[in-house]
This record gives structure tokens, C-alpha cells and sequence, in this order.
């Protein structure tokens, strides 16, 4: 029997904590000491919420890449009913099937067993290549590629297809989320979602407000968040946002060095884990990150501030069109 889906509605009260996902549960023990990703706040255990203006259960996800499935596999595993958009059948198989994995080696990775099987999880994931299959969801997160264009064209079609005032998040690294908004009817209703890779495992999320995002939409996010175990850092509309408009140019300057035989990848990365105390060097970055999507961010950032410090590596470019990717085509900088 597929257990009941989580609400998030104007109605909540202190009272009803117990019935929420997350409520009541405790912290596993703190596994950062041997993975490679920065832990940077603890959430607290997600409380009631009174100004949520819609009962939120089913969210829908567009896009089942590496953050697409993470972003599904996260609201179901807080209890949310997920519907799971994709243009390819395949992609959407190997999502799921991924998915099912990943419930328990994250759980290991959290040194704790999981609260629920994959089979539960996976229940509350039902897939579709249309997006016609959103006309009902509460909530949408969308996450395909790096591209003007093909977001325009998405974002156009499913401003039709879902309910008036249902919220928009836009899991962008680059694209203005004001641009996105002045394609629909909704702007007060779309914000920036950037969330960071393993999405399932990062406990923050880079909330962006666009020009015309009311403080309404970003209350009930923040809020949507929270069930998830996870903090929404609000910042302002521009291209790259915070953590782009630092990291992507970091990676591409470690490029050029690699490009310019000053180091290999190798010893750049030392350098920054030796130097520095970061976890992972800024080519592993990238390599997980995946460089076709470091080459669109950073490509979108030299073409929004006409600013040269953003231009991409010719070494990068070269990397991309031999589909060089980093982990998800098994060889980057590294080979995996």
C-alpha cells in the first residue's frame, strides 16, 4: 500500500508536526569527515507553515539528468508524490533505476539505514514523456539543459498546462530567472532553484528571486525546502547567481592552467586541496559537476556581462565536443 503523501498547506498548525515528513526524526551521525562535499549548516527538523496558499503534494520534475532524478529521489523520500518528465523513455528507465540504487548508498553514505526500501520510494515516482502529464502537479521543478531556447520553449508550453499560481522553480546555474518569468503569465510565481550535486545528500539550496518573484512564492519554497531537510539561501536575480559567478570561473582559470601546461589536473587539485582545505580540487568539481554544463554557465555569463574574464577555455570546448564529460561519461580530466 503506498503510504499517504505529505501536505503543505495553509491549515498547518504546531500540532500537526507528527504527521509531516522529517518530523520528529534525528540527525545520522555526521559523515562529511570522509566525503568530498563541504558541509555548510544543519537544518532543523522542518516545522508547520501557515502561509502556504495551495495543499502541496504531488511536485513535478522536468528533466530525469543527474539533478532531475536527485531532485525526484528527494521529494519522494520526504513523502511527496513525484511526477517525472522526461523527452527520452531511456532516460527516464535509467532514472529510476538509478534512484533505486542510490536510496540505499546514501543512506550507507550517512553511516544510517534508510527509513524506507527502494520499492516505497519508487512508488511514489510515476514517469511520463509528456508534459501534459504535469496539468495536476502543485509544484514544479524543472531541470533541463543549460539553454536559453530549449527552456524558453518548456517553459512556454507548461505555463499552459498547470494551474494558475502553481510555482515554478528553475534549477538554472546561469539563466536569468526574470528572462524565464517574462515567458509566462506567472512571473510573481517563478524563482531560482540551484540545487548543488548529490542533491539528495546537500543540505543548501541557492534560491534566486527574480524581479517580479513575490515574497508569497519564496516563503512557500523556503517552506517546500524545509520538508526536505534542507536551507534556502535567498539571493538576488543575475547570471551565475553567487556560487556560479565564483565557481565556474575558478574552474575554467584551473582549465586555462591545465590548457597552458603550468600543472596537470592532478597537481592543480592538490594544490587546492593541500593549500586551501577544500574537499575536492576545482577539476573534480567540474568532472562531477559534468564540463558540458560548466561550458553552458560560463558561456552564459560571458555573453550576459560582455565581461572577458568569463570567456570559456578553448581546452574546455575541446573536452565537450569529444563528450570528454567528466563522471557521467566516465572520463573528464579523470577516469572513472
Amino acid at each position: 500500500m503506498r503510504s499517504a503523501a505529505p501536505t503543505c498547506s495553509s491549515g498547518a498548525s504546531t500540532s500537526s508536526a507528527a504527521g509531516r515528513p522529517g518530523a520528529g526524526s534525528s540527525h545520522p551521525p555526521d559523515p562529511w569527515s570522509v566525503l568530498p562535499f563541504p558541509r555548510t549548516t544543519t537544518p532543523k527538523s522542518p516545522q508547520p507553515q501557515r502561509w502556504y496558499r495551495v495543499t502541496i503534494r504531488t511536485v513535478g520534475v522536468i528533466g530525469a539528468g543527474t539533478i532531475g532524478r536527485g531532485v525526484a529521489q528527494s521529494f519522494a523520500q520526504a513523502g511527496f508524490d513525484v511526477v517525472l518528465v522526461d523527452i527520452s523513455q531511456d532516460q527516464l528507465d535509467n532514472a529510476v533505476a538509478q534512484i533505486g540504487r542510490d536510496v540505499l548508498v546514501h543512506a550507507m553514505l550517512l553511516g544510517h539505514r534508510p527509513k524506507e526500501d527502494s520499492e516505497t520510494v519508487l512508488s511514489r515516482i510515476r514517469t511520463s514523456t509528456e508534459l501534459s502529464a504535469l496539468a495536476h502537479v502543485d509544484f514544479v521543478v524543472e531541470n533541463v539543459t543549460e539553454n536559453w531556447d530549449v527552456k524558453r520553449a518548456v517553459y512556454e508550453e507548461i505555463d499552459s498546462i498547470c494551474r494558475s499560481r502553481v510555482i515554478f522553480g528553475v534549477n538554472t546555474s546561469a539563466v536569468p530567472i526574470t528572462r524565464v518569468g517574462s515567458v509566462t503569465g506567472r512571473p510573481a510565481e517563478i524563482l531560482g532553484l540551484h540545487f548543488m550535486n548529490p542533491v539528495p545528500m546537500m543540505e543548501t539550496v541557492e534560491v534566486v528571486s527574480g524581479h517580479f518573484t513575490s515574497e508569497e512564492t519564496l516563503k512557500t519554497t523556503q517552506g517546500l525546502l524545509g520538508t526536505l531537510g534542507k536551507e534556502g539561501i535567498v539571493v538576488q536575480d543575475a547570471p551565475g547567481f553567487i556560487t556560479n559567478r565564483v565557481l565556474m570561473v575558478t574552474i575554467n582559470e584551473a582549465i586555462f592552467c591545465v590548457q597552458d601546461q603550468i600543472a596537470s589536473a592532478q597537481d592543480v587539485d592538490k594544490m587546492f586541496r593541500g593549500c586551501f582545505g577544500h574537499k575536492m580540487g576545482p577539476l573534480e568539481t567540474g568532472d562531477l559537476i559534468g564540463l558540458d554544463t560548466i561550458l553552458n554557465s560560463i558561456t552564459v555569463m560571458y555573453e550576459s556581462y560582455k565581461d572577458s574574464k568569463y570567456r570559456p577555455a578553448p581546452l574546455l570546448q575541446r573536452m565537450v565536443d569529444a563528450k570528454l564529460l567528466g563522471r557521467k561519461t566516465g572520463q573528464g580530466f579523470y577516469t572513472y
